[in-house]
């Protein structure tokens, strides 16, 4: 059986809905396997590959939640001020170990430790203090107020951050405030990566007539560094079996996955099939969506039993990230192991009516501002041809219109995905 299962998706002749690809590539993939251990300097971006398990309680002690009075609540008095005698100051870093009677509060500082018996702080602007004399009006501050407990962000022994998360600044941040000046993350994702076509030229040599310049290879290989993943750079790759076997040999040789632009639609040479289909169980998909209609996935084998996932985009450039962001993406954080996160979804009004039939998902680059009533608006940057790149660059967002969505109204709800989710 091949490893995409029973396949009816394999066939090529399926116009196969969005969702129901995305679910055939998820269900096949698991993690690699390997985990490292960096300085948080340099974990950013990474997915940490175990839980970081508190060993202290954050906060340690019981502490002021901002700069005031504390004293125990018990001397409060709910018919008339309630007049304390300040007996000491306590600064964060430095534990007040004396006594604190009935009738006596100390001056504390934000962080401080809250010394023994006392429960509550009032804040300086909230009371009148005259020498050592402190007076609080009634309803001033109620019992336990502005203090923060031992151990009530995190208790000790307990997960702060679990296994598969993609670090981010703040959890760094966690990650030392618990003692760590380490962490144990996933090794990095390889992918491999190429463009294929005999009219395709490398930017800065000569574009003979008829020629374009490699564009995908450079938008690819930022999208999967953006993603905190190596990239290895196989170049071009001429419409040639033996040039495509000896690149496909080396990219499994060297990495996870193998991302590819071009040569994968139906009017392409037999031979990229045939040689896809001598190394794997590659699924050459016509997926129900535009831009973006031909992909190929499956599992390819190499020399020394090495194996590889494949991704194969199509060639025209707006098609191609548009698929790795729909398909690839996801995928390849699957791969390093990262916990799912869906990008997040935004609903805006159309500026404009977008025709739209129904039967197939479409991601239209759109840019998206605030309108003076506060909500969300997107209007779409002109032509959406699969090869206008330039309307890619100008978006900040892509609307997404769904597989059984039809045309949208001028000021109708559409969703959009934020290019700062995805890129």
């Amino acid at each position: 059986m091949s490893e995409l299962g029973p396949n009816p998706l394999a066939a090529g002749e399926n116009n196969i809905a969005v969702d129901e690809a995305r679910r055939a590539i998820t269900r096949v993939l698991r993690p690699v396997t390997g985990d490292t251990t960096v300085p948080l300097r340099e974990a950013v971006g990474r997915v940490l590959a175990a839980d970081v398990v508190s060993p202290i309680d954050v906060p340690a002690h019981d502490n002021s939640a901002m700069d005031g009075f504390a004293f125990d609540s018990a001397q409060l008095r709910p018919d008339g001020p309630t007049v304390l005698r300040r007996v000491a100051t306590v600064y964060a870093g430095a534990p007040f170990d004396g006594k604190v009677a009935a009738g006596e509060c100390v001056r504390i500082m934000t962080g401080a430790v809250m010394p023994a018996g006392l429960d509550t702080v009032v804040p300086l602007e909230l009371c009148r203090a005259d020498g050592d004399a402190v007076s609080i009006a009634p309803g001033t501050v109620k019992p336990g107020e502005n203090r923060r407990k031992r151990g009530e962000d995190l208790a000790r022994g307990k997960p702060a951050l679990s296994a598969g998360r993609v670090l981010r600044p703040a959890d760094l941040g966690l990650v030392a405030s618990l003692g760590f000046e380490t962490v144990t993350v996933r090794r990095r994702l390889r992918v491999a990566l190429f463009s294929t076509g005999d009219e395709v030229v490398a930017p800065g040599q000569p574009l003979p007539p008829g020629c374009i310049f490699d564009s995908n290879r450079f938008a690819l290989a930022a999208a999967v560094q953006r993603l905190g993943m190596e990239v290895v750079d196989l170049g071009l790759v001429r419409d040639d079996r033996a040039a495509l076997q000896s690149v496909l040999d080396q990219a499994v040789a060297q990495a996870d996955v193998v991302l590819t632009s071009g040569g994968v639609s139906a009017g392409d040479a037999d031979f990229t099939r045939d040689v896809l289909a001598r190394m794997g169980e590659v699924a050459f998909w016509k997926v129900a969506m535009r831009p973006g209609r031909p992909f190929a996935f499956g599992p390819l084998s190499g020399p020394d039993d090495r194996s590889s996932w494949l991704f194969g985009l199509p060639g025209n450039p707006v098609a191609a990230l548009v698929t790795f962001y729909v398909f690839a993406r996801d995928a390849l954080l699957q791969l390093a192991g990262a916990a799912p996160e869906p990008v997040p979804m935004l609903q805006a009004r159309s500026v404009a009516a977008i025709r739209k039939r129904p039967g197939r998902t479409e991601f239209q680059r759109g840019i998206v501002s605030r309108a003076a009533d506060g909500l969300w608006d997107v209007r779409l940057t002109g032509s959406q041809g699969a090869g206008v790149l330039r309307s890619m660059s100008e978006a900040n967002a892509l609307v997404v219109l769904g597989h059984d969505q039809g045309s949208v109204p001028a000021g109708g709800p559409v969703d959009v995905w934020l290019f700062d989710g995805l890129v």
